[in-house]
């Protein structure tokens, strides 16, 4: 698998969030490397309530990470209240 990821530091939060969803799909990838078979697979799950919400929560986690590793974007960014 090509090195795609670099560093888990961001700038923003939304940058943070679109990492965690690309870490959710990367994850996805290494687990079934086969595109086709992913392809085939796709639309049983993405109608699927529990399956969506089970993906969330992969995204979820993986953007606690995301946010743990930029210090909750303390430093170099402000979040409205």
């Amino acid at each position: 698998m090509d090195k795609w990821l670099s560093t888990l530091q961001t700038k923003t939060p939304q940058e943070g969030f679109e990492l965690a969803i690309k870490l959710a799909q990367k994850g996805v990838e290494y687990t079934q490397p086969d595109e086709e078979i992913r392809k085939k697979i796709r639309p049983k799950y993405s109608k699927n309530a529990e399956d969506l919400i089970a993906a969330s929560s992969v995204i979820a986690l993986q953007f606690q990470t995301v946010a743990k590793a930029n210090d909750y974007w303390k430093r170099n960014y402000r979040i409205s209240p």
